[in-house]
């Protein structure tokens, strides 16, 4: 027998079954997703609008900076092979990033739309930004880096993963 006073009969408002730290802790992944999503889109489109991306050759093209990035790259034959088709190859990481970008937004297959943005982060950290010193100056890292929690926990809320796993859900009385 406990003397003392009773504490689980009242609740307050921080600390209550939803206070603002558990609150805060369920959608504490969501500026992340909104961000990387954002980022990715506005990079995706950033590519696909500028003419002087799009070209195997000149100032400003994709051919130009993966020339540039080879012989610095961690994985020389990831760019070696970009550089065989290096339009192709801006449009797919450039589609890639439209895709992911929307995909974490709405939150449509959140792990796998977060797996992809690794992989572009990946791939980019290996070639472009390897040779960035400091390394922590390379954003490519960092991107990789911010991926991996959504890759783990996908989109839980606030998005069409999680509206259609509420549907699936059977109804607690049974009925529908």
């Amino acid at each position: 027998m406990t003397h003392g006073i009773r504490t689980d009969t009242h609740t307050t408002r921080l600390n209550g079954p939803r206070g603002w730290r558990e609150t805060a802790n369920h959608y504490a992944l969501l500026p992340l997703r909104v961000f990387l999503g954002v980022t990715f889109i506005y990079a995706g489109l950033d590519k696909l609008t500028d003419s002087a991306f799009m070209k195997s050759g000149g100032a400003g093209s994709i051919g130009e900076t993966m020339r540039a990035a080879r012989d610095s790259a961690a994985v020389p034959a990831l760019v070696d092979l970009a550089l065989k088709a290096p339009v192709g190859f801006g449009y797919a990481i450039a589609l890639g990033e439209l895709a992911v970008g929307i995909a974490t937004l709405i939150g449509l297959l959140g792990r796998l739309a977060a797996l992809g943005g690794a992989l572009i982060s990946l791939s980019l950290w290996l070639t472009v930004s390897w040779a960035t010193s400091p390394y922590y100056y390379g954003n490519d890292l960092a991107y990789l880096m911010a991926w991996l929690p959504l890759v783990l926990a996908g989109a839980p809320y606030l998005s069409l993963d999680a509206a259609w796993r509420a549907r699936r859900r059977p109804p607690l009385d049974g009925y529908r």
